[in-house]
């Protein structure tokens, strides 16, 4: 089973070494870009915004953050047994398993053994096109894990031999020790918190339950993705020691750049060079879309250097949604360079004509220069 998440730090636009006050200048910045009153009826933008809000409550919390560098998303979501509430039960036991494990065993109480436990999270980083990001992927990965040994079925122990109660502990995987007036509990050092101590090690895997092997899964890349978006890959991280559930595997994305296309979301930004005869006269142009399909985009006449078209439904599609963002197209009018004698004639006639209402933003500012002089020299 795969999950589709977006890393938080992704989100708020910072590094993993972000310090608070870095983290609250990030969020303030997007929550003002993507709040829904400046972006009306836009659902992407109140999803966006939702997510960066998502990411700020979790990460200018330090025991939080804590938990989220050391598990990520999974610290946050409810499975196997945790409590409901979407609190930090996951798959990693009760909160105090998981606060014990960033902070040190000194919170333990009672003696009981305790339990193994499931193995590391791994990461693997992946670089895809814009291309593949907009059509989707079905691809294959080769990585090297930890995995059950076949040989002692993860026991650790000989095929054979057994194993004994550890004499440190008395099968208790804790030991206590006195500190002043406080007693601290920590997990027993020679049998590494197992109650037990194997006779004879494995000699596949030495007694550690688990050896590397080359593992090739497949991934299902959905349309849509986007840079920090990551997919989970439950049960395909590292085998548990000695048989205890294995972690999970996180695909992190990234896209490289395109040569023609930018990308805001599921918004596509593109800046298309038209003739200055195009942006007085008006016309069309045809561009490619990022789903093969020709694009025509009609000029108005008079259109400015900086103006922006949209072309409604012809951007992203949206991750695990329906439909498609916008491609904005941003126009630059190409003033030419090689110009023929006739051309050049032309324009000279065309000069000749010329009242200065035909550009009134030149004739504007030129006005308000006259303006300004009158009032220098009274």
């Amino acid at each position: 089973m795969s999950a589709t998440e977006i890393d938080y730090y992704e989100l708020l636009e910072v590094s993993r070494d972000a310090d608070d006050k870095m983290i609250k200048s990030a969020y303030r910045k997007l929550a003002m870009r993507y709040h829904p009153d400046k972006n009306p009826g836009c659902s992407e933008s109140e999803a966006r915004f939702k997510q960066i809000s998502e990411a700020y409550d979790c990460l200018k919390d330090p025991q939080k953050r804590a938990a989220y560098d050391r598990y990520g998303h999974a610290a946050f979501q409810q499975g196997m047994g945790a409590a409901g509430g979407g609190g930090m039960g996951a798959e990693f036991g009760d909160i105090g398993d998981i606060f014990e494990s960033i902070f040190g065993s000194a919170f333990g109480g009672g003696g009981g053994r305790q339990q193994a436990r499931r193995g590391a999270d791994l990461r693997y980083d992946m670089e895809i096109s814009l291309d593949e990001a907009f059509h989707g992927k079905h691809t294959e990965i080769t990585i090297e894990v930890s995995q059950t040994c076949e040989t002692c079925e993860g026991a650790g122990a000989e095929p054979g031999t057994g194993k004994h109660t550890c004499n440190m502990c008395a099968g208790h995987g804790k030991v206590r020790a006195q500190q002043g007036f406080f007693v601290v509990e920590r997990t027993c050092p020679t049998c590494h918190g197992r109650g037990e101590v194997i006779e004879q090690h494995c000699r596949t895997c030495r007694g550690e339950g688990r050896v590397d092997t080359p593992q090739t899964l497949e991934v299902d890349i959905p349309p849509g993705v986007d840079s920090g978006t990551r997919i989970r890959l439950s049960g395909k991280g590292e085998a548990g020691p000695f048989g205890a559930p294995p972690g999970d595997l996180y695909i992190f994305l990234h896209v490289k750049r395109h040569k023609v296309f930018e990308r805001e979301g599921t918004t596509l930004l593109t800046r298309v060079p038209i003739t200055f005869t195009t942006a007085a006269l008006g016309g069309s142009i045809e561009i490619p879309g990022m789903d093969g399909e020709m694009i025509t985009i009609d000029i108005p006449a008079g259109i400015q250097s900086g103006k922006q078209l949209r072309k409604r439904g012809a951007g992203m599609p949206v991750l695990q949604g329906r439909g498609r963002g916008d491609l904005v197209i941003e126009i630059s009018v190409e003033t030419p360079t090689k110009l023929s004698s006739r051309q050049k004639e032309l324009l000279r006639e065309l000069q000749e004509t010329e009242t200065g209402d035909e550009c009134p933003q030149s004739k504007g500012f030129f006005d308000r220069i006259k303006d300004a002089w009158s009032d220098l020299t009274e």
